[in-house]
């Protein structure tokens, strides 16, 4: 587990059958067919509007919600990343990213950072999921870190034992296939205890601490 300078979580939205992505994901079809529904009550809020930057702003203000999406942006020092979720993103993302923190993108393939506006430098990490999860701890200076996908990035540190807390958020949507976040975890590997749960009208939270 992590030291208490800082915690490692994710938070991620999946369908009510337990995929993060839906099939034919790619650069060109970030989050599959059908992902992007599962993210609706994200784009309801007026503080991720903000953060992405779109024209008029709007969307729900002080709604749990909304508080939800302004804490976990709040807490998060710095990101890791899998290059498949990165390679989808790079495309899409705005030139201010919703970050605001560095990045560290696990891959394979050298890359020099990709410096963003708004505090965002993507930097490329080849020398393993370690490696890239001290980097971060560093660069978020007791802040949190923020494991954000995708889903075989989340297993691989849930495997490695390193996160210490997450909240995934349920949407009431099948996506049929796809990539599903806890495919091929072990029930040893996999210790939960529930914390809390919230619900609205698009979302369930739930709310975890592992160990």
């Amino acid at each position: 587990m992590s030291s208490s300078s800082g915690k490692v979580f994710f938070d991620v939205g999946i369908s009510l059958d337990g995929c993060m992505a839906g099939p034919n994901a790619g650069p060109g079809n970030p989050l599959g067919d059908g992902g992007r529904a599962m993210h609706g009550w994200v784009f309801q809020t007026a503080t991720f509007r903000e953060i992405l930057g779109i024209p008029g702003g709007g969307g729900e203000q002080g709604t749990p919600d909304d508080e939800r999406v302004k804490r976990v942006f709040a807490r998060a020092g710095a990101y890791v990343m899998g290059r498949r979720m990165f390679d989808e993103g790079e495309v899409s993302w705005p030139e201010n990213p919703p970050f605001r923190a560095p990045v560290y993108v696990l891959t394979h393939s050298p890359r020099e950072p990709w410096v963003r506006l708004g505090g965002t430098t993507f930097h490329f990490v080849t020398d393993g999921l370690e490696s890239a999860l001290a980097q971060a701890k560093v660069a978020a200076g007791g802040k949190d870190v923020r494991i954000s996908g995708g889903a075989d990035t989340v297993r691989q540190y849930i495997k490695a034992g390193r996160v210490d807390e997450c909240t995934i958020h349920v949407a009431p949507s099948l996506l049929g296939a796809g990539l599903r976040l806890l495919d091929g975890l072990a029930p040893e590997e996999l210790k939960m205890t529930p914390v809390s749960a919230e619900s609205s009208a698009l979302v369930t939270h739930l709310d975890y601490r592992f160990g």
